[in-house]
């Protein structure tokens, strides 16, 4: 039985390759990002250039969500 903290590296290594797998996504988000601000400075009056750009910038954040969720996961 686990006191305390004790598990949570079990859950951060049990997260890792989804978190690697989430960091590509996150480059494909960083992709996004770059072209939605480009196309937002061409035309800025497009609400689906914004969208755009928000969605990116929560895929950027996906690595860490998803270890996050792995380390609260574990019940310890």
């Amino acid at each position: 039985m686990c006191c305390g903290d004790s598990c949570r590296p079990l859950a951060f290594l049990l997260g890792l390759p989804f978190a690697l797998l989430s960091l590509m996504v996150s480059l494909v988000g960083i992709i996004i990002w770059i072209v939605g601000l480009t196309l937002s400075c061409i035309c800025p009056c497009c609400l689906c250039v914004t969208v755009m750009i928000e969605l990116a910038l929560e895929l950027i954040k996906a690595p860490i969500h998803v270890m996050q969720w792995f380390t609260d996961q574990i019940p310890c």
